[in-house]
């Protein structure tokens, strides 16, 4: 075929933390794999980048990439009251530019190719049954495989799986704002009042990501925009009164508006899409044929509740190469359900409940209640916040807990 450049056995495109995490593991199977980047170099996907414990103890190698590890968390509710919780288990908060680079950089060295370039897949395979792909500028590769990791705005994933409506589609929006390495900042989660999601601030190692993820279908940007920069200024403030630094020292606490315009004169926006699949979703939409597979957040695999997606990217990636490896592709649908898809789908059926009212009030109102006086929820609350609690079992260990906290 005529402007062919080179054939792959896998051809993956986007190399986020699951794309290149399958080429990575592919390549060490002895795979010729093919990894696009079509990304601007430095420009890091819109994401809190918080890796949980359970992903660290998954894959211990992670911390090698450079991120802040969170040792204790404060919990916001509705109405502003919080409770800080000790991990047990500390999690991580990467730069996505980074811990996407040092990804890459691994399957690189595992032997995958990887090409800086933005591609389309061709909208039928070839007579031979190969998958192409092209870039603007002409060049063209052929595999037998092909592999959508290229986020929730996947073109490839809606042409095989079909397009993903608003409802099972979430916003994360915010801003990052400069940090000295060695500030101790802490990483807060407040729950919206009046909606369902929550703002972060989550420090990483030389600035701060402060965002807010909520429903798609219900998303107002000004209303959200400004209860944003309420949250950033608060935070500012509250680090103020604590004596440590921050973009905002030598401002008086009275200084509000001199406090936020000097926070937008430094602030970087970012937004993207996120899945948030509908129980519906998950049961009717698939994720692999003879030949095609989707990851991570092509495939609609995040939290949610939380959004949290970097455990299902790299958990996905390693399911799909062990079917490409064991020479059936279609069986990585069925690993993936049998491994986390009903801890998904559990997740979805709670999303309303979890963001929904419950005595009365919000349940995160009534849950932060309950966590700063009990000691067996606030364990709980805990174990969500780093991944090792999950949703199958979580009334059980509520009451379990309830009785006996300890």
């Amino acid at each position: 075929m005529e402007g062919v450049n080179e054939t792959f056995d896998v051809l993956i495109v986007g190399a986020g933390p699951a794309g290149s995490f399958a080429a990575e593991r592919l390549a060490r199977g002895g795979v010729r794999v093919a990894l696009f980047d079509g990304r601007p170099a430095g420009e890091a996907k819109a994401c809190g980048g918080g890796v949980t414990s359970k992903a660290l103890k998954s894959w211990p190698f992670l911390l090698e990439a450079g991120g802040r590890a969170v040792t204790e968390v404060e919990m916001v509710s509705p109405a502003g009251e919080g409770v800080r919780l000790k991990l047990a288990e500390p999690f991580a908060i990467y730069s996505r530019c980074a811990f996407d680079s040092y990804m890459r950089a691994r399957a690189e060295r595992a032997g995958a190719r990887v090409f800086d370039r933005r591609v389309s897949a061709s909208e039928k395979k070839d007579v031979d049954g190969s998958w192409a792909v092209r870039s603007r500028e002409g060049e063209s590769w052929r595999g037998r495989v092909l592999v959508a990791a290229d986020g929730a705005n996947s073109a490839i994933a809606k042409r095989l799986a079909g397009p993903l409506s608003n409802s099972d589609m979430e916003v994360a929006f915010g801003y990052r704002t400069p940090l000295n390495e060695a500030d101790e900042a802490p990483t807060v989660i407040a729950f919206l009042p009046g909606w369902a999601g929550y703002a972060w601030a989550f420090p990483r190692l030389d600035h701060i990501s402060f965002g807010i993820a909520t429903a798609q279908d219900a998303f107002e940007h000004k209303a959200l925009d400004r209860m944003l920069w309420d949250f950033m200024v608060g935070y500012f403030r509250e680090r103020e009164r604590d004596g440590t630094s921050s973009p905002g020292k030598g401002i008086p606490l009275d200084g509000e508006g001199e406090l936020e315009e000097r926070l937008r004169a430094s602030a970087q926006r970012y937004a993207a899409r996120i899945p948030g699949l509908a129980p519906e979703t998950f049961d009717a939409r698939r994720a692999a044929g003879d030949d095609w597979a989707l990851l991570g957040d092509a495939a609609g695999f995040a939290d949610p509740v939380t959004g949290e997606g970097i455990y299902y990217a790299l958990r996905s990636a390693e399911l799909f190469a062990e079917a490409y490896l064991a020479g059936d592709v279609k069986a990585y649908e069925r690993r993936w359900r049998a491994d986390f898809g009903r801890e998904l789908r559990r997740a979805s059926k709670m999303r309303r409940r979890f963001y929904g009212r419950f005595w009365g009030g919000p349940f995160t109102d009534r849950m932060i209640k309950l966590a700063r006086a009990h000691p067996g929820i606030r364990r709980t609350l805990r174990e969500l916040v780093t991944g090792d609690q999950g949703y199958v079992d979580l009334k059980r260990t509520l009451a379990r807990r309830a009785l006996n906290p300890f």
